[in-house]
């Protein structure tokens, strides 16, 4: 699978220029964060075939995929979307709305998303940024949280060193955009900070989270057939 170069909309902006969409540059970002190294780390998914997933480290935490965006479709199937007006109607998942002063920071939400819903899974460092947004943004709405995450220096400075240690030189129109796939409560959910709010997308576990996201992001790829530039990755735990 190609790698695509960067992240959300074309929209730029300094504070939160686009990262690429590799694991190195994901794994700098979370653990200068406050997710220890040894707790989870994100890796490439090589193929959606059943031999490509299999190589994948286990137990799958979260999947996020970047893709280019799609042009709309007036003729695909109506989304399954939770009302974001308050926490109490996101059914316990962890949802960041983007706005356009984040510019290109889909990637860091997609990132905010894949650990914010495996904080039971990951021991997060003491005060860490990482540890101190969560815990300051966990009885917010999603639009409360990205104004919290809009004025974050400290989350902004590690973004952009991030997308600084990128192997490949970003362009001035940023076409791709990143979203997280996880599983709460036995159903697997699209989180995509410019959708309305978290997508469902039926019966899921932390077992079949890979095989479930891949299924649905196959679909995705079928309405952009003119397009090779998507890219998979999992973030996974380590097994003590």
């Amino acid at each position: 699978m190609a790698a695509p170069t960067s992240s959300a909309s074309a929209c730029s902006g300094e504070r939160w220029p686009p990262l690429e969409s590799r694991p190195e540059v994901f794994n700098q970002f979370m653990w200068s964060l406050g997710v220890p190294r040894g707790e989870a780390e994100f890796h490439d998914v090589y193929g959606l075939d059943a031999d490509a997933l299999a190589m994948v480290p286990q137990p799958v935490l979260a999947v996020v995929f970047c893709f280019p965006d799609p042009p709309e479709d007036p003729a695909a199937p109506p989304e399954q979307v939770s009302a974001t007006e308050d926490k109490e109607s996101l059914d316990g998942v962890y949802f960041i709305k983007q706005i356009d002063s984040l510019g290109n920071a889909c990637g860091t939400i997609a990132l905010l998303h894949a650990v914010g819903n495996a904080c039971s899974e990951i021991s997060l460092l003491e005060n860490s940024g990482l540890d101190l947004f969560f815990k300051s943004t966990a009885s917010m709405d999603p639009y409360e949280r990205v104004r919290v995450l809009e004025k974050d220096d400290d989350m902004a400075r590690a973004h952009s060193l991030a997308a600084n240690a990128g192997d490949t030189e970003i362009g001035d129109i940023v076409e791709e955009h990143y979203v997280c796939f996880t599983t709460l409560n036995g159903t697997l959910y699209e989180l995509d900070g410019i959708k309305g709010g978290p997508i469902k997308h039926g019966p899921s576990s932390p077992e079949s989270l890979l095989q479930d996201a891949v299924n649905v992001i196959k679909a995705m790829m079928q309405r952009i057939p003119n397009s090779v530039n998507f890219n998979v990755m999992v973030l996974s735990r380590k097994l003590k």
